[in-house]
């Protein structure tokens, strides 16, 4: 079994949101794979089902971002996934506008959620597939930032970047991580 977890903040005023972009990559998978996202537990809404044969969840926690580490630890015990078998799609302000990036394991850097999935599981070791969401502007605060949504010529660009990053996970489901890594990177 693969967790899937798409990070995001629950509630209508940040559906459109550049922390957004995990929660919408979540509803673009459970689409193109007739998962219904109908369940609720581990202070989440999930659903089940299988992507390429594989069992699979698609997870969006609802604790907000800052907190999505209490989310995955409830999951994670459950279950007893194995770490590398949680992989957290996030967005990142490091990483260049609409691109994305697979990473087997490593820091938070300046995220906030994965600074907490990590806190939480005291393990940096699992996957995660990063979406660049754009520089802030100087003297913008981060925070925002990232609660800001994209513009209109923007939009076009990040549909691309989550539709990629929906084919990304599909191929690690599938594949593995080396050759999504090798296929996105």
């Amino acid at each position: 079994m693969i967790a899937i977890i798409g990070l995001g903040n629950p509630g209508r005023n940040y559906v459109d949101t550049r922390h957004n972009v995990g929660f919408k990559t979540i509803d673009l998978l459970a689409h193109r794979n007739n998962i219904k996202i109908n369940k609720i537990k581990f202070k989440s809404v999930y659903g089940e089902g299988s992507i390429d044969g594989e069992k699979v969840l698609l997870i969006k926690p609802q604790t907000y971002m800052n907190n999505s580490g209490i989310a995955v630890m409830e999951l994670f015990n459950f279950y007893k996934i194995p770490i590398e078998n949680i992989v957290i799609i996030v967005d990142d302000v490091d990483i260049e506008f609409g691109k994305i990036k697979i990473r087997k394991k490593g820091s938070a850097g300046t995220h906030n959620g994965l600074k907490s999935i990590i806190y939480h599981l005291q393990d940096e070791n699992f996957p995660r597939l990063k979406i660049g969401i754009g520089k802030k502007r100087e003297n913008q605060d981060l925070a925002d930032f990232v609660l800001s949504k994209f513009t209109k010529e923007e939009q076009e660009e990040i549909e691309i970047a989550i539709q990629n990053a929906a084919l990304a996970i599909e191929t690690i489901v599938k594949d593995g991580i080396d050759m999504a890594m090798n296929k996105f990177n």
